[in-house]
């Protein structure tokens, strides 16, 4: 069967020709260095040519990333090596290295050293440290070097291809060649050092368009690949799938398989001949080159091949080793979230095949490889190998003694005991299947779920899943899509008392074998459940559970990461990333076992569980409790201040609110409550609530609302003793209190505002404040002050100043009793009083309590009555009489000083 090599096209890029490209070990960029000159630098993620710029008018035949450096290091035609940093863009060292056009470079991996291949048949070794001084000269090929790689296993040694048809092996400070690998007839143009640790393997490519595999250690060839039209450009061994690359100038990129030489498939883009391949270990991704531009595309998966069963033993490959470890071995060390496990590993040996998948069946006795189109079920402990077979896809069912494989797009077998036990073509196809509770059974546009022993139809669902998770009842299921994922709950009961020929079935099933429960915008990566709470790690590298429609996160990681599983006796989530770090995080058993039997209605277990819950996990239980509706209990969970107090409101208990905010003494907490509290109609706890907020504002506007005469008194004073003076002053206003006005005008230095209020309200104290205010000016201005007229010595200027002074002392006396607020009705709007009346009626002695009413003297009466439409604005009559048209924020006491009214120095 031939290997699973799916193959995504990640970026495409037109350009001149190009003759080198490079991955960035770190971002996602693709080099390319081209046939004109430039250098071209593309952000595979997101398409686009994030860095350009122009080397040389000829042609860049080399170019490299040195990332601990932040350097692109080139050669090109004209001799030179130009070192540029590819943040800046600028050019750090530009010299020339040959005497020839530079074919090709190496950045050594860990010393400072550049070694450069030339048409001139050297080879050179220089230092960047010393200057970029030449270190050494290799010589011995008789015609173009035409690549250079080193060995990885051995960096002091490197190989190089040259057109004399010959391969040589070189070690530093050693001018002569090691040995000669012959076997070419025509140049040869590229090789590469097999990666991995199992073979002393080369390749190379030659014009005789063949590709060959070298043992180096033999000298000997052990294997000629044909099958390219053309000159072989460039060869490659992928440092992570069992591949090998070959790419020549009759267009195509072939790829074989590592180890059986087998072809596996080849690549073909249309960009005419192909010169340059780069690959990089840690990723999948591969970069070409062509005449027309340069292409990256993504083989297979790089998800690693790793699994744990329920006891924390992990297997996983390397290559085609297999290892294992035990994270119950790691004793009673104290485990850091997030931190890599120190775990020992044992070589388990070497698999017949190249693992891409593995994975425990449910008990854990058992393991299954998959790879190259086969699979090998293996025991768990000693690498026996139990069964195997040719299959495209592996998945185990939850009784472990069952599993099934699917061969090619239309068949799947299920299997009992290692034995095979019926065979059945999906009317829909297969293009994938799914283990678990049921077998489902995917094709290009549904999902067919089947039971395991009779392989009865129980529901087709019009949705093409990712991945799907079972928990360990069955009862729940997440089916995963590209962007979504969704909780179903299976009714197994119904599914079961359901008869084949119910007439209710339909061609897609059971209707009712499935409800869904949740749809979640968000991208599962891997995932299983626990108990009822579905554990995943998302694209956004966080890790979650989902459960009852809240998620919760429990980390965010530093990268990919991928679930092995849950131990519950450990109460630890254990993950591994694709270099098989381990790491682990807490997930408290308890919380899981509390929620999920909140999940189903189980009180009783929950209240037993609850005890166990550590104080730390209350608050994150509380709000799952308050996601599902229990306020009440999540109140009495709960240990996180703020959230009590958020509860306490939510569930009305504004006594125990209040409490709260009391021990948080947080003004903000206070001012919320006040608002719960008027709306629900608790006045006075609204009234404490705001006193201890500082709120004097809101305290004016509740008093005013519920016509409270004593709390506008109380907030009078208060305010004035804390300097609020606006509030104290319309407080005071309001309950008639106009001499306190006066004086709350004057101590706070508003004499000009207290003038005009004494004429209006108080005009017996006209003459006091006048003289107050022409005091105080006189310190700034002398002139200014001297121009105030005061009552006592200009009478002439206030004529109406006496009958002003009456009407005051006539309506001191109504001041003082305030009416309720269901008078209001009834009082006259200032406009509809007529002071000439009410001043003679008050004389002739005929006033009521609720018009005061004066008689004023029949001589003043005609002028007066003149002057009174004039100043009818002037003059407040009653505070009875008086409408709402009012605007407290007419006087802002704290807003004004003298030197905005009268400029001193005019």
């Amino acid at each position: 069967m031939p290997l699973r090599l799916d193959v995504k096209r990640k970026l495409s890029a037109r350009s001149d020709r190009v003759k080198c490209v490079d991955l960035h070990t770190h971002e996602p960029w693709m080099l390319a260095s081209l046939y004109n000159g430039n250098i071209h630098v593309w952000n595979y993620d997101t398409q686009t040519l994030v860095k350009t710029f122009e080397v040389t008018d000829l042609p860049v035949r080399a170019a490299k990333f040195c990332v601990r450096k932040s350097w692109i290091v080139t050669g090109a035609d004209d001799m030179n090596v130009r070192v540029y940093n590819y943040n800046t863009l600028e050019k750090i060292k530009t010299f020339e290295a040959h005497s020839d056009y530079i074919r090709s470079i190496v950045i050594h991996p860990a010393q400072p050293y550049v070694l450069t291949s030339s048409d001139d048949m050297t080879i050179k070794l220089w230092d960047w440290d010393k200057s970029w001084q030449l270190v050494q000269t290799f010589e011995g090929h008789s015609h173009y070097v035409m690549q250079i790689v080193l060995n990885p296993k051995d960096t002091n040694t490197f190989a190089s291809a040259s057109l004399d048809r010959t391969i040589k092996v070189w070690q530093f400070g050693v001018s002569a060649p090691n040995y000669t690998l012959e076997g070419h007839e025509k140049g040869v143009n590229c090789i590469d050092y097999y990666t991995g640790g199992d073979k002393p393997y080369l390749v190379s490519g030659a014009d005789d368009r063949l590709v060959k595999i070298w043992d180096y250690q033999n000298k000997a060839c052990v294997q000629t690949l044909d099958g390219h039209a053309q000159n072989v450009s460039v060869v490659a061994f992928h440092p992570e799938l069992p591949i090998i690359l070959t790419g020549s100038e009759d267009g195509t990129v072939r790829i074989w398989h590592a180890n059986t030489y087998r072809l596996e498939t080849t690549l073909n883009y249309g960009l005419e001949r192909v010169w340059t391949v780069c690959c990089m270990r840690g990723s999948n991704n591969i970069a070409i080159g062509y005449d027309e531009g340069s292409i990256l595309v993504k083989l297979g998966r790089e998800d690693p091949a790793l699994s744990m069963d329920s006891n924390g033993k992990i297997v996983w490959a390397k290559h085609n080793e297999l290892q294992q470890a035990n994270v119950k071995n790691l004793g009673d060390i104290n485990i850091k979230d997030g931190e890599r496990l120190p775990i020992s590993v044992k070589d388990m040996g070497s698999c017949e095949l190249y693992p891409q998948t593995i994975a425990h069946n449910p008990n854990g006795r058992f393991v299954v490889i998959c790879g190259d189109g086969e699979y090998i079920i293996y025991t768990a402990m000693a690498l026996r190998s139990k069964s195997y077979g040719s299959a495209h896809e592996f998945v185990w069912a939850a009784d472990s003694s069952q599993y099934a494989i699917r061969e090619g797009t239309s068949k799947v077998k299920i299997f009992k005991n290692f034995k095979e036990k019926q065979t059945f073509k999906p009317d829909y196809g297969a293009e994938g299947i799914y283990g678990g509770y049921l077998l489902g059974v995917k094709s290009s546009t549904s999902l067919t779920f089947y039971e395991w022993d009779s392989l009865r139809l129980v529901r087709r669902i019009e949705i093409v899943p990712k991945s799907i998770s079972w928990s360990d009842s069955g009862e729940l299921c997440c089916i995963a899509t590209e962007e979504s994922f969704y909780i179903l709950k299976y009714n197994q009961d119904v599914v079961s008392q359901t008869p084949e020929n119910d007439p209710n079935i339909t061609d897609d099933g059971i209707e009712v074998a499935f409800d869904v429960l949740n749809e979640v915008q968000e991208v599962v990566k891997t995932g299983f459940w626990a108990g009822d709470c579905f554990i995943f790690t998302n694209s956004v590298n966080r890790l979650n559970y989902f459960v009852g429609g809240e998620i919760v996160t429990v980390a965010h990681l530093d990268g990919v990461m991928y679930l092995l599983g849950y131990i519950p006796k450990d109460n630890r989530l254990y993950l591994g990333d694709k270099d098989l770090n381990i790491v682990s995080y807490s997930l408290p058993l308890s919380v899981l076992e509390y929620q999920t039997a909140v999940m189903r209605k189980d009180f009783d277990t929950a209240d037993r569980v609850l005890p166990t819950i550590a104080e730390d996990q209350r608050t994150r239980v509380a709000r799952f409790l308050e996601k599902q509706g229990f306020l009440k209990t999540a109140l009495e969970v709960s240990t996180d201040s703020d959230h009590r107090f958020d509860l306490a409101i939510s569930t009305d208990n504004l006594t125990l609110a209040f409490q709260f905010a009391k021990e948080a003494e947080s003004p903000q907490k206070f001012k919320r409550l006040a608002e719960q509290c008027m709306k629900s109609g608790s006045f006075e706890l609204a009234e404490k609530c705001l006193e201890e907020s500082g709120d004097f504002g809101g305290l004016l506007l509740l008093a005013t609302s519920s016509g409270n005469a004593d709390m506008i008194s109380r907030l009078a004073d208060t305010s004035k003793r804390n300097d609020k003076t606006n509030i104290a002053f319309v407080s005071y206003f309001l309950l008639g209190r106009l001499d306190d006005c006066l004086e709350l005008l004057c101590s706070t230095g508003r004499l000009p505002e207290a003038a005009f209020f004494a004429r209006a309200y108080l005009p017996s104290q006209v003459s006091r404040v006048v003289k107050l205010w022409q005091e105080d000016l006189g310190k700034m201005n002398e002139k200014a002050a001297n121009s105030l007229a005061d009552p006592e010595k200009y009478e002439n200027l206030f004529p109406d100043l006496p009958n002003g002074i009456e009407i005051e002392e006539i309506l001191k006396p109504t001041l003082s009793s305030l009416s309720p607020a269901s008078e209001y009705p009834k009082v006259k709007s200032n406009l509809e009083v007529n002071l000439a009346e009410v001043i003679e009626e008050c004389r002739n002695g005929n006033a009521h309590t609720s018009e005061a009413v004066v008689e004023t003297p029949a001589v003043n009466k005609e002028s007066f009555e003149n002057k009174e439409e004039e100043n009818v604005e002037d003059l407040d009559i009653d505070l009875n009489d008086i409408d709402d048209d009012i605007d407290a924020g007419d006087v802002d006491l704290d807003e004004f000083d003298d030197d905005e009214l009268f400029d001193t120095e005019k």
